[in-house]
């Protein structure tokens, strides 16, 4: 066994700034969800943001019908095979794995923190954060992270990838959630922060995972050529 790594999922010249992203992405997920938990009605940007966006017509509404749909079960599977499958086609297996987990937590943690926030939109529906938004933000992120390692970009030119992916899938995802109201803007935000701080996390702990893994094959076939 010759013990050779996989190329990163995480970037290492992006490790210092995402983590203090991820960092402030967190706060803001904790400060929204403790000044909204139990709430029922729109907040004061809330009610702003929505007099302007909400309620679209055709064609808009489509597209917005068209946008929500990539959070559904359907469209969600669809895109997270598609994209597993070009990482294994990339020989990229740890962004494949980032795919899976770290989409999988970032859902996760949105639905979780539904439960434990309390804010409802319309019948009772739980809504803080959005999950939706969180699960596009997610693979956004991932897939500009893997497109990060492949074309061997730095620091700066790095992390405008991942910040400017995850802004153009979180603000599509979330301007349909709003324009369909099943969403509070807050709630998007909300979304979107949630991905910021569980993808880098979830990829770090996939690089420090595997590498040790394989630390631990080198030295046992050290030891058996012994």
């Amino acid at each position: 066994m010759t013990g050779r790594r996989a190329p990163a999922v995480l970037p290492p010249s992006l490790r210092a700034w995402l983590g203090l992203i991820a960092a402030l992405a967190a706060l803001v997920v904790v400060v929204l969800g403790a000044l909204y938990a139990g709430h029922s009605r729109p907040g004061m940007v809330d009610a702003w943001i929505q007099r302007a966006v909400d309620g679209v017509r055709s064609p808009w509404r489509h597209v917005a019908l068209a946008t929500d749909f990539l959070g559904e079960p359907a469209g969600a599977a669809t895109l997270v095979v598609s994209a597993v499958t070009g990482c294994l086609l990339l020989r990229r297996p740890r962004a494949a794995v980032l795919i899976v987990v770290g989409v999988g937590m970032a859902v996760g943690t949105a639905t979780l923190l539904k439960s434990l926030v309390g804010r409802t939109i319309h019948d009772g529906n739980l809504s803080y954060p959005s999950g939706h938004t969180a699960f596009l933000t997610a693979l956004a992120l991932v897939m500009a992270l893997l497109a990060t390692g492949r074309l061997g970009l730095g620091r700066t030119a790095g992390t405008s990838l991942v910040l400017g992916a995850a802004l153009v899938a979180g603000a599509a995802m979330g301007w349909a959630q709003v324009a369909l109201g099943a969403h509070y803007p807050t709630d998007v935000l909300g979304g979107w922060c949630t991905a910021l701080a569980v993808i880098p996390a979830t990829a770090w702990l996939i690089d420090r995972m595997a590498d040790r893994l394989v630390d631990r094959m080198a030295d046992a076939g050290r030891r058996e050529r012994r």
